[in-house]
């Protein structure tokens, strides 16, 4: 054994016995060996045995006061994935507890021929479930990060460590700060940061270490004044002065748009006091000898972070007009704070692996949207989104608490009360009044959720949300609303395409030939159909093979004379009865009017857009007559359509101003005018107007026309 494994080995085994942990040597040290043999023929980047690796994260682990099967789990983590030994050997040897924990933390190695992030989120979905069973699978895996990022600057590739450097700051971090391990979040956070920024955290830190020198005795100073201060109101504290790290520094920069000399709270003091009590009564102590920075309060203690993590933070004007700020809590409060629901250990050993409590909601929530998602990619960006936060805390009507990121909205609220209460939410009184669904919550604000008696999400609220579990939502609901569209649209165009043939339609025959269009259900073919995926003559010719090929070249306007059966003709406008509930758009390149001869194109995940039969767009869907659909007006009533004139006007003083004077004449209203040509003589302009029908727009070109300084002025359809 080399002489460096040997040392590293045996420093373990000393901290193991003079840890407060009750790990079992004996069965680590059989950990170690088959650890030791198995990885005996690597090396890492570095050149250093492969076996100093685990070794490391077992050490780090170490800090948590972690269990036997952990460390064991930390010292075997990458031998399924790296070497010959499987998941049956370690369970034959550790037991199932142990094998389980070590194939929750092995990547799946089978998956091949996909883009690196495909990979990384089915390896995430993997350590996800396995946390929602057992949260030290992720205390390993970030005491593992915590390592391959001390090591990374070895690795040789940009492009790798870059993408690894990503990884750590968007998903690891934010894991470590969720489980209120800070002390493994700063040092994530801060290596990540030395590699994405390097510059600017060499920057921060030639600063931080400027500040140091010049106010090494101002830190000495506050500390003794605050200890003093609090000796006199007979309060025992313990107070420490500490910098804030190179990464949180930027952020705050980043977020406030301001220089580092400009940041007025670069180093904050922790009092660490015996009991809750005495917090409050400091914190009082502190409020009348220091001027308080308004807004800056806030009490973690009466309403913990979802993490477990509780302290009173203040910010004030301390010595030297400098602003300080301060962090109030109990040892206790303070280990939590280091070593997040680690720390639970010391003081309730039952169930100390469980996810009973509020502290991990989060895991479940992610799990929630990891059964919403349609894709990895989409999985991955929720997650994001549900990772990052800087809390708000709001209150239901009836006085319960709903932690939310900063930044969240009243819909944000809703889906995090219920996904229920989300999808029916229709507007929101916020503190009694009734506010805009895009408004940003703040503290303490009571929110009392609107809702209607149907779901009826708006697809631009995923513009709005900030929450994963919000913006999944949204997308499973969407998604489920627009396949029932396909769905109905399918159905319509293989009832249609089977009459044009001479068949009865009988969805039961879909059946048998599921199969051949590699789809599992009838709704799946209805919905390949009705998406543009599989051609209505394909279906046709599997159910009736007699039918020839040449059906192809059917004229799309032969579709639209097919008539319903008179049962049937409440249903022979298809913009509200032939595809229900699809959505209808006016075509923007022919701005059809009550009036015109129109025609109804089905667009994949846009609803029906209605063209009028003259339009040159049309020429583009010649090919695909199954998307065409029969449409005439209904009932038009008084509604306005958007219009366009082109006019062509005399380049004279008063010309524009007549023109737009003899349109509002009319009782028309001008939503846009754009000059699209300009000569010596003339201006050529194309003007959007508020429009009832064709016999309204007859009516204003009359108009127009007559003007002595309009040379032309013609409906406009492009």
């Amino acid at each position: 054994m080399e002489p460096i494994v040997l040392q590293e080995k045996e420093k373990l085994i000393k901290r193991i016995a003079e840890s407060k942990s009750k790990a079992k040597v004996a069965k680590i040290e059989a950990a170690f060996n088959m650890a030791y043999e198995a990885h005996k023929p690597q090396f890492r980047a570095s050149g250093e045995p492969y076996i100093l690796h685990p070794l490391a994260v077992a050490d780090i682990l170490l800090d948590l006061n972690i269990d036997t099967a952990s460390i064991i789990t930390a010292l075997l983590h990458d031998t399924v994935e790296d070497t010959h030994v499987t998941i049956e050997d370690i369970e034959k040897t550790f037991g199932k507890e142990v094998a389980k924990l070590v194939d929750g933390v092995t990547k799946l190695n089978k998956i091949e021929n996909q883009p690196e992030n495909v990979k990384q989120a089915e390896n995430f979905r993997k350590l996800l479930l396995a946390i929602s069973k057992d949260i030290r699978v992720l205390l390993v895996k970030l005491a593992d990060r915590v390592h391959n990022m001390r090591t990374l600057s070895y690795m040789g590739s940009d492009d790798k460590r870059l993408r690894i450097a990503h990884e750590t700051m968007e998903i690891y971090a934010p894991l470590a700060e969720r489980i209120g391990i800070h002390k493994f979040k700063n040092e994530l956070q801060d290596l990540a940061f030395a590699e994405l920024h390097p510059d600017m955290r060499k920057s921060i830190l030639s600063r931080l270490t400027f500040l140091r020198k010049e106010g090494c005795s101002l830190v000495d100073t506050i500390v003794n004044e605050i200890t003093g201060i609090l000796a006199q109101s007979g309060i025992k504290a313990e107070v420490h002065g500490r910098e804030k790290t190179s990464c949180s520094i930027w952020r705050k920069m980043e977020r406030k748009n301001v220089t580092f000399e400009q940041l007025s709270d670069i180093i904050a003091f922790r009092i660490l006091i015996d009991n809750i009590e005495d917090c409050y009564h400091a914190l009082g102590v502190m409020h009348s000898k220091y001027h308080v920075i308004p807004g800056t309060f806030k009490d973690y203690i009466s309403t913990p972070k979802a993490n477990g993590y509780q302290s009173l933070h203040t910010v004030v004007m301390g010595p030297e007009r400098r602003c300080i700020e301060i962090q109030i809590r109990t040892y206790e409060m303070h280990e939590v704070a280091e070593l997040g629901f680690a720390a639970h250990w010391s003081y309730k050993q039952n169930n100390p692996y469980g996810h009973e409590g509020t502290q991990f909601r989060w895991v479940r929530e992610l799990l929630d949207i990891l059964e919403n998602a349609s894709s990895p990619e989409e999985f991955m960006e929720n997650t994001k989104l549900e990772m990052y936060y800087d809390q708000v805390f709001c209150f239901t009507p009836k006085g319960d608490l709903i932690a939310l990121p900063k930044g969240a909205t009243p819909i944000d609220f809703a889906f995090a009360v219920h996904s229920n209460v989300g999808l029916s939410c229709i507007g929101a009184r916020v503190n009694g009044r009734i506010v805009p669904l895009k408004t940003e919550l703040e503290n303490g604000d009571q929110v009392d959720i609107l809702r209607s008696k149907v779901p009826m999400p708006s697809p631009t609220w995923e513009k709005i949300v900030i929450t994963g579990k919000a913006r999944a939502e949204i997308r499973k609901f969407i998604r489920s609303k627009q396949r029932e569209e396909y769905i109905n649209l399918g159905r319509a165009i293989l009832t249609k395409t089977f009459e044009q043939a001479g068949k009865e339609y009988k969805e039961k025959d879909l059946e048998p030939i599921c199969e051949q269009f590699q789809c599992k259900t009838i709704e799946d073919i209805l919905v390949s159909v009705g998406d543009g995926i599989l051609n209505r003559l394909e279906v046709l010719r599997a159910i009736h093979p007699e039918e020839k090929p040449a059906r192809k070249s059917l004229n799309p306007l032969s579709l639209l004379r097919f008539k319903p059966k008179k049962e049937e003709a409440s249903q022979s406008l298809p913009i509200k009865g032939l595809i229900p509930g699809m959505a209808v758009h006016f075509a923007g390149c022919c701005h059809p009017l009550p009036g015109d001869r129109i025609v109804g194109i089905v667009n994949t995940g846009k609803g029906i857009t209605i063209h009028t039969l003259d339009c040159e767009m049309l020429e583009n869907f010649s090919s695909i007559p199954e998307r065409w659909i029969d449409v005439g007006w209904e009932g038009t009533g008084d509604e306005a359509y958007v219009g366009r004139i082109k006019v062509v006007v005399a380049n004279e003083t008063g010309g524009l101003a007549a023109v737009t004077s003899c349109i509002a004449a009319q009782d028309v209203n001008i939503t846009n005018i754009k000059v699209v040509g300009r000569s010596l003589d003339f201006f050529e302009l194309l003007i959007d107007i508020e429009i009832k029908g064709t016999q309204q727009l007859v009516g204003l070109i009359t108009a127009v026309r007559a003007l002595n300084c309009v040379h032309s002025v013609d409906r406009a359809k492009s």
